[in-house]
């Protein structure tokens, strides 16, 4: 379910190119795509489409972040999607009480179509060189995950490995062990979902605006930051003229999912949560039919079920409801389309 413009495909967006494919529905796409908390609020991935072969050096509140990239450079934004797509499939699995391991084999092609990339010879190409970037990466923080704080160095996964039908073809099956940091943070659940839009998002900074957006406007109705902080807390190594002029596009293009910016006073920018702009009032399932949907849908996100399925009663007209929870749940049953 899409949200704002994000809905209509214009503005920027990528193509939702395997449009079938329902995080809701198909065993692979049950877990909801999410996202760790420490990457999310700190500035550990590039932002640049070339290769960034920079030493990162940041410092907030207490956290100090080292990232020193490989000569193959920095692991970037859309990098991160192997690793958003190997959270989703370890929460998944702790949400329906099987054991995990930080080590995952995954199937190429299901990585690819959860985060809307194209299932073509150059993107299994262009994902080899996505492992090749996250295992040369290297950190060093005093980053705590899990509610342990330790000082220490760690690339952003230990290991890969790509299994090929015969030499040079096309990749079967790709074996990923996370760091011990990552896998921490999983385990504590020190994790926010993403819309599945996210995905669609062309631009580096649009991925990086949302994912600050999601971790601290949330479920707020709004959340206000200073242009100088934004831009400290993204990552970005554009001047702040420029950044600020990369912000005002984003508000005129208006395709973030779930958060629409706009500027305030003093140089802030205000991210305010679209449902909390056009679906007030919208039903919320009580705590008891949450956990029904639990039992309908093992594994599943249920909070993101019930905002889902609000955006669907929304846009299907606002229909009139005798028991909110009742709709809820026979949409659930019926394939939380």
């Amino acid at each position: 379910m899409t949200t704002g413009s994000a809905a209509s495909g214009a503005g920027g967006l990528l193509p939702d190119r395997h449009p079938t494919a329902d995080f809701f529905v198909a065993d692979v796409f049950d877990a909801s795509p999410k996202d760790d908390l420490g990457s999310m609020e700190h500035p550990i991935f590039s932002l640049s489409t070339r290769p960034d072969r920079r030493v990162l050096s940041y410092d907030h509140n207490g956290t100090t972040i080292e990232v020193t990239p490989s000569v193959k450079g920095r692991a970037t934004i859309h990098d991160k999607d192997v690793l958003i797509y190997c959270i989703s499939q370890l929460m998944a699995g702790l949400n329906s009480g099987r054991a995990v391991s930080r080590t995952l084999k995954l199937r190429a092609h299901d990585l690819l179509v959860a985060t809307n990339r194209d299932t073509s010879g150059d993107a299994y190409a262009r994902l080899k060189e996505a492992f090749e970037r996250l295992a040369g990466t290297r950190i060093t923080t005093n980053l705590a995950t899990g509610g342990l704080e330790t000082t220490r160095g760690f690339g952003l996964i230990e290991a890969w490995e790509i299994v090929r039908k015969s030499r040079g073809g096309r990749m079967i099956s790709v074996t990923v062990t996370l760091s011990d940091w990552l896998f921490r943070a999983v385990l504590a659940k020190s994790v926010l979902t993403l819309s599945r839009d996210y995905f669609r998002l062309r631009k580096p900074l649009e991925r990086r605006i949302y994912e600050l957006a999601r971790k601290h406007c949330g479920r707020q109705a709004a959340w206000k930051v200073s242009v100088a902080t934004l831009h400290k807390k993204s990552g970005s190594t554009a001047p702040v003229r420029v950044f600020r002029a990369a912000l005002r596009k984003m508000i005129a293009e208006d395709h973030l999912p779930e958060y629409r910016l706009t500027e305030a006073p003093g140089d802030v920018i205000e991210i305010l949560r679209r449902q909390a702009v056009s679906r007030a009032g919208a039903p919320r399932p009580s705590e008891a039919a949450l956990e029904a949907a639990k039992a309908l849908r093992p594994g599943a996100d249920v909070h993101a079920l019930a905002a889902t399925w609000a955006a669907w009663w929304d846009e299907t007209g606002r229909k009139r409801l005798g028991s909110a929870d009742a709709a809820f749940l026979g949409w659930v049953k019926a394939g939380a389309r």
